[in-house]
């Protein structure tokens, strides 16, 4: 039977507006790939971000592009060099893996030579809010093993230790989002470290963090928008401490795994990362976290309703979707 392609886009309201330094969402829009063959369908999820010049109509495009390639046979290797890194590789590249995967009577985790992932801790968002409402957020998640705190450059401190305060015991992620410079960088570490935040994520904008390679940061700084792909991680690896590995930036699992295990060969902390998206674009990143230090996988704990048999979360630890559901 002749294999097939389709994509569409699909949108999921959030059950609660998600505000970062760089706006506000209230939806999740994704890109949707179908593969079938031989009546066995293969699934994957792209989100279009425009930070880097995407769009729901773009992703499409890209897709449309290479259809004919991918229904004549192209595989994971060729896509490679027949798309770019991107939410619209990563949606096609992950349908390859899961009807590889299906059609072999296997699973991801097998092909892989590892065993089936099992509940990880994963962070949960506190998005951006007055320093009173990010502590009631805390308190109410506060026996979670780690929480993310999105912040800006308008008195972050307030927000960190609002947060703080409220949930002593957890371990703290601050990510600003590139929303600041280097003064106000050197100015929050001692306020950092007195919060004992375990990791800063892009706290200045990639291609304005040359800085990086002479300033020995007391708390981890991680790379997130400054890096897609292996290409550039000789260059990362100068300036940051941690990479946060996101299937849309790498272009799907093939490419994550390779940037991943790189990672990892430099002596470099890893985090495994996502977009606001739903349970399709969470389980292939869960091969990511397997081999990761911390785990930021709550895109779809903000969806008011998720696709039917994806992941579960209680009280920070995130259980992998239903069998069948991917890979």
């Amino acid at each position: 039977m002749r294999r097939t392609l389709s994509a569409r886009h699909e949108r999921f309201a959030l059950a609660r507006p998600f505000r970062i330094s760089r706006g506000v969402k209230t939806a999740a829009d994704v890109v949707t790939v179908t593969l079938s063959e031989d009546g066995i369908d293969g699934r994957g999820e792209g989100v279009p971000y425009p930070r880097y010049g995407e769009s729901v109509d773009s992703v499409l495009a890209e897709i449309a592009a290479v259809r004919g390639a991918i229904e004549a046979g192209a595989g994971r290797e060729e896509l490679l060099t027949l798309m770019d890194p991107g939410a619209a590789r990563n949606a096609v590249d992950c349908a390859l893996w899961d009807l590889e995967a299906k059609r072999a009577g296997a699973t991801v985790a097998g092909m892989l030579g590892e065993p089936a992932p099992g509940p990880i801790a994963t962070a949960l968002t506190i998005g951006i809010d007055t320093p009173d409402a990010m502590a009631r957020a805390a308190t109410a998640i506060a026996t979670a093993p780690l929480i993310k705190v999105k912040v800006d450059a308008s008195d972050p401190a307030a927000a960190v230790r609002a947060v703080r305060a409220a949930a002593p015991a957890a371990e703290l992620i601050v990510d600003p989002n590139e929303s600041w410079d280097e003064a106000l960088l050197r100015a929050a570490m001692p306020m950092l470290e007195e919060c004992r935040v375990a990791m800063l994520e892009q706290p200045v904008p990639a291609g304005e963090d040359a800085w990086l390679e002479t300033y020995d940061s007391p708390v981890p700084i991680c790379a997130d928008e400054a890096i897609h792909t292996v290409t550039e991680l000789d260059t990362v690896a100068a300036r940051y401490d941690v990479v946060n590995v996101k299937l849309d930036k790498a272009g799907g699992l093939t490419a994550g795994l390779e940037l991943a295990r790189a990672t990892r060969e430099r002596g470099l902390k890893l985090m495994s990362g996502c977009m606001v998206c739903s349970s399709l674009g969470i389980a292939p990143a869960l091969h990511i976290a397997r081999l990761a230090d911390w785990a930021d996988l709550d895109g779809p704990l903000w969806l008011a309703e998720d696709r039917a048999g994806g992941v579960t979360e209680a009280n920070g630890w995130l259980s992998p979707p239903a069998p069948g559901f991917w890979g």
